[in-house]
């Protein structure tokens, strides 16, 4: 039998459900392991699993479970949300979103080894799957109700309602990796108009980080269908970082940097944190721009062996877990409220208004960037 496992989230790694899971599995088919978001990659390489668990693709939860109807027998989704309803919950958007949710079986394992941990069907195809692997991980199984199946969006016209669910009062809101604001209710919706967030409704909406999201004056529309939204922290603190050797980075599809001309490959990470992992393949250093995009990207690639140079103003929100960076990176403090104006400033006239750039030497960039910011520059940290 073809068993398709898609795993989401860096929660079900760190708690050594999935690798228990795959154990289960691997008894009863050959077993095809992938996960979906940044964070359960870089779970993935702490643990030690990045040879069971494909990590070499940025493919939507939805994305996974359609190409495995394609190509398995049954698909397996492993989830742990905050608690059983906002797992649910996630679980029903994806469902939503594919085109042939009823052609093979698909069972939903939301929590193991929590005590609110449950098996769930998502057809009448899954029913006995969901039986047989409930009773290997003594879980009890439930039903969604057809709310949970359906969407959490309403759509009035070009006005869009997103609701969130699991949301504490206090916690940052994360559209696409980017504070856009913090919950002051335990029921948080969204809201759009032609794809721009005009209402956190249950929030305090962060106008810079709804700036950000938006590309400032370009005023790029989100799909709120489609967009990855977030409460609280990204990742717990229940792990062990771990830096790939040169020889594992293929895992990742990273080409091996050539160094006959000596000269580097630089990237620019502006608010794309959870991009990372797609923008800096064949890069030998990142220029971050941002607070929370510098602690994000630093953390990510220190699992890639990747220095920064990171922009920052102090105005961090607070949504990373503890962070490590590569050493050979360098921060830049800046006065306040002035990352974003440096960032551009850097983005125009040290790498030519492109994402990525080649130079003579790290000092040469480092100088450039220096150059750039100098007027507002407070210390400069090196690591």
């Amino acid at each position: 039998m073809k068993i398709g496992l898609v795993i989401h989230g860096p929660e079900a790694v760190d708690s050594g459900q999935a690798k228990r899971i795959i154990g289960i599995l691997s008894t009863k088919g050959n077993v095809t392991s992938m996960i979906a978001g940044t964070m359960g990659k870089t779970a993935v390489i702490d643990s030690h699993m990045e040879s069971v668990i494909d990590i070499s693709r940025s493919l939507r939860p939805s994305d996974c479970i359609e190409e495995c109807i394609d190509t398995k027998d049954v698909i397996y989704l492993l989830n742990h949300g905050k608690n059983l309803e906002t797992g649910v919950a996630f679980a029903g958007m994806v469902i939503s979103h594919l085109n042939r949710k009823d052609e093979k079986p698909i069972v939903h394992i939301e929590r193991p080894g929590s005590p609110d941990g449950a098996v769930i069907p998502w057809n009448d195809l899954a029913q006995k799957y969901a039986n047989t692997i409930a009773n290997e991980l003594g879980l009890s199984i439930i039903v969604a109700s057809e709310s949970q199946k359906g969407t959490i969006l309403q759509t009035e016209g070009k006005r869009v309602i997103r609701h969130l669910t699991g949301v504490q009062p206090g916690e940052n809101i994360l559209v696409n990796g980017i504070v856009v604001g913090s919950a002051i209710s335990f029921e948080v919706s969204i809201i759009t108009e032609n794809g721009y967030i005009t209402q956190i409704k249950g929030g305090k909406m962060k106008e810079h980080g709804i700036e950000k999201l938006h590309n400032y004056e370009h005023i790029t529309p989100i799909d709120l269908k489609s967009a990855w939204i977030k409460s609280g922290r990204l990742r717990s603190d229940n792990f062990k970082a771990r830096t790939l050797k040169t020889c594992e980075l293929s895992t990742l599809g990273n080409k091996e940097k050539k160094k006959l001309d000596r000269r580097i490959s630089a990237v620019i990470v502006d608010h794309a944190a959870e991009k990372v992992f797609d923008i800096v393949p064949g890069a030998d250093v990142a220029v971050t721009i941002g607070d929370d995009t510098t602690i994000l990207a630093a953390d990510i690639l220190y699992r890639l062996g990747i220095p920064i140079i990171g922009i920052t103003d102090g105005d961090s929100d607070g949504v990373s877990h503890r962070t490590h960076i590569f050493p050979g990176s360098t921060v830049l403090r800046l006065i306040p409220n002035s990352d974003d104006v440096i960032g551009r400033k850097i983005l125009l006239n040290v790498f030519m208004d492109k994402k990525t750039m080649d130079f003579k030497s790290l000092q040469e960039l480092k100088d450039m960037i220096i150059d750039q910011a100098f007027d507002a520059i407070k210390y400069i940290k090196e690591y």
